[in-house]
C-alpha cells in the first residue's frame, strides 16, 4: 500500500480509508459504484423530514470480539465520532448529528439541519461501527479486533507492516483468503518491483512511470473520481484579480500534461467531475460569466506567483514543473514550492500560496460531490484552499445540498459546478486513472473509483 498509517490506524483520519480498503471496518451503509447508499450493518432505513431523523434497522451481526452489534453500540460509535478531535472531515460540513437507540436493533439518527445525504454520509469510513471494547480511557480507540469486517487487524508494526486474519464470524460469509499481509511503502518503484518479482500479490497505486515494467495483464486502469486541479487564491495576492486568474487558466495545456507527465494514463478535464462520476457528463452545463483574461502586458506587471504542490504523489511535482513553464510562457513570474503534504496542508488552507495543485477525490467523503463542493468552495468550507467566498456559489451549492431526490440533486450539482468554474478559483487539469497492480493468479480485487475498497471478502488466489 502507498500510504503508511499516519494516526496509528485511528478511525477518525485518513487511516480509516486504509482500514476500509482492507475490509476491516464497516458502517451502517456502504456505497455502490454510482455513489448510492446500500445496506451494510443496517439492513434498511427510512427518513422522516418532519424531524430530520433517519431510522436504521440493524441486521444480525457480531463484532470481531464476539459481542453483538446492537443499537447501543452503534450510538456509542457515532457519538464518539462526533466528539473526536480533529473532527472527521465528513462531519465538518454537516449539521450536528445525534443518535439514539429506539430498541435493541433500531437506531434513530437526527441532524440539526436537513441532510438528504445522511445515508451516504454514514458510509464514510470515519463513521465505522466498533465494539464498545474499542473505546478506552480518554480519546483512545482501538480498531484491532473490535470491528465488523471480514478481516480483523491482528498486528500493526508502526508504519511498515500490518497483519490481517480472516474473521470467521463475518455476517456476509467467510472471506475466501485466510488473511492478508500488508507492507506500506511510499516508493512507487518499490511497489511495482515487488509485484514484478512476485513478492506481493497487489501493488496499490502504481506510478505511470512504472506501468511499462509490469506485464500488461497485471496493469489494471481504473477511471476515477479523482481530479487534479489548480486552486487559485481568490482572497489575497496577485490572483485575487479575476482577470489574472482567467489568464492563468488560458495558459494551461492539459493535453501536454497528460501526454508528457501521465503518459496517457489520464483523461482531459470535463469539469470538476470526471469519468469516475458516470452521471455527470450528460447533465453538465456550461460555465458562463467568466472574467475576461488579462493581457500579456498586464500579466508581466503582476508580482511573482507561488505555485505549490506536494511530493507524496510522484506525478504532481512534474505537473507543477510543466505548469510553471506554461505560466512563464504566458508572461507570469513563478516561484515553485514542493514539500511533503503533511508540512503543507496548514499553509495551503491558510491561503499562503497563490496556486496549489492537488489531486482531490470528489466522492471520497459521502459518495456524492455536493459535500466536496461544500468543503472546498463555500464561504464556510473547511477545505477551501482557494479562499473562495462567492454568494452565487454558496446559493447553488446549498440548493444542491438540500435536494433529496437524486436526479434533481445531480442537476443542481451541475449548476453548482458551473458557478464554481465561473470564478476561476479552480481549474481542472486532468482526471486521473489509477493503475492498480494485480498478480495474474489473484481474483476478487475491487477496482473502486471512490477509493473505498480494494481487498474484499472475495479476494483470493485463483
Amino acid at each position: 500500500m502507498a500510504f503508511p498509517p499516519a494516526q496509528a490506524m485511528s478511525p477518525y483520519g485518513d487511516d480509516a480509508v486504509t482500514l476500509s480498503r482492507l475490509s476491516v471496518i464497516e458502517g451502517l451503509t456502504r456505497l455502490d459504484s454510482s455513489g448510492e447508499a446500500k445496506p451494510a450493518l443496517a439492513a434498511s432505513w427510512k427518513s422522516s423530514q418532519r424531524d430530520r431523523t433517519w431510522t436504521f434497522q440493524l441486521r444480525k451481526a457480531r463484532f470481531q470480539d464476539g459481542k453483538k452489534v446492537t443499537a447501543e453500540a452503534v450510538v456509542r460509535s457515532l457519538t464518539a465520532a462526533t466528539k473526536a478531535s480533529p473532527q472527521p472531515r465528513v462531519l465538518s460540513d454537516a449539521g450536528k448529528l445525534s443518535a439514539r437507540a429506539k430498541d435493541a436493533d433500531t437506531v434513530a439518527v437526527t441532524s440539526s439541519e436537513p441532510d438528504a445525504l445522511l445515508p451516504q454520509r454514514l458510509a464514510n469510513p470515519s463513521l465505522a461501527v466498533l465494539s464498545p471494547q474499542a473505546y478506552g480511557k480518554g480519546d483512545k480507540v482501538t480498531v484491532a479486533g473490535h470491528a465488523t469486517g471480514p478481516f480483523t487487524l491482528t498486528k500493526i508494526e508502526g508504519t511498515v507492516r500490518a497483519k490481517l486474519d480472516r474473521y470467521d464470524g463475518y455476517w456476509g460469509g467467510r472471506a475466501k483468503a485466510p488473511g492478508v499481509d500488508v507492507t506500506f511503502t511510499a516508493n512507487g518503484t518499490t511497489r511495482a518491483n515487488a509485484l514484478r518479482a512476485g513478492s506481493t500479490d497487489i501493488a496499490e497505486y502504481v506510478p505511470v512511470s512504472q506501468a511499462s515494467v509490469l506485464e500488461k495483464s497485471q496493469v489494471h486502469e481504473v477511471p476515477t473520481a479523482r481530479t487534479n486541479s489548480l486552486y487559485m487564491n481568490t482572497a489575497r495576492g496577485p490572483l485575487k484579480d479575476a482577470r489574472l486568474r482567467a489568464a492563468a487558466r488560458a495558459a494551461l495545456d492539459s493535453k501536454a500534461l497528460i501526454k508528457g507527465v501521465y503518459e496517457g494514463y489520464a483523461d482531459e478535464p470535463e469539469g470538476l467531475l470526471g469519468p469516475g462520476v458516470k452521471w455527470a457528463r450528460d447533465k453538465r452545463v456550461p460555465a458562463e460569466g467568466r472574467a475576461k483574461a488579462a493581457s500579456r502586458a498586464q500579466v508581466k506587471k503582476a508580482p511573482t506567483i507561488t505555485l505549490a504542490t506536494y511530493s507524496n504523489r510522484p506525478e504532481l511535482p512534474e505537473v507543477v514543473t510543466a505548469a510553471q513553464q506554461q505560466f512563464e510562457k504566458a508572461g507570469f513570474e513563478v516561484k515553485q514550492v514542493v514539500r511533503d503534504y503533511a508540512r503543507m496542508e496548514a499553509d495551503a488552507l491558510a491561503g499562503k500560496y497563490d496556486v496549489f495543485v492537488q489531486a482531490r477525490n470528489t466522492l471520497l467523503d459521502t459518495g456524492d460531490p455536493v459535500s466536496y463542493m461544500e468543503s472546498d468552495f463555500t464561504c464556510e468550507g473547511s477545505f477551501n484552499m482557494s479562499q473562495l467566498c462567492d454568494k452565487d456559489v454558496d446559493e447553488a451549492v446549498n440548493k444542491a445540498a438540500g435536494t433529496e431526490d437524486t436526479a434533481a440533486r445531480q442537476r443542481a450539482e451541475m449548476a453548482a459546478e458551473a458557478e464554481i468554474l465561473r470564478t476561476d478559483a479552480v481549474v481542472p487539469l486532468l482526471h486521473e486513472r489509477f493503475i492498480q497492480g494485480v498478480a495474474d493468479d489473484v481474483e476478487g480485487v475491487s477496482l473502486d473509483p471512490t477509493e473505498r475498497t480494494l481487498v474484499t471478502a472475495d479476494t483470493h488466489r485463483g
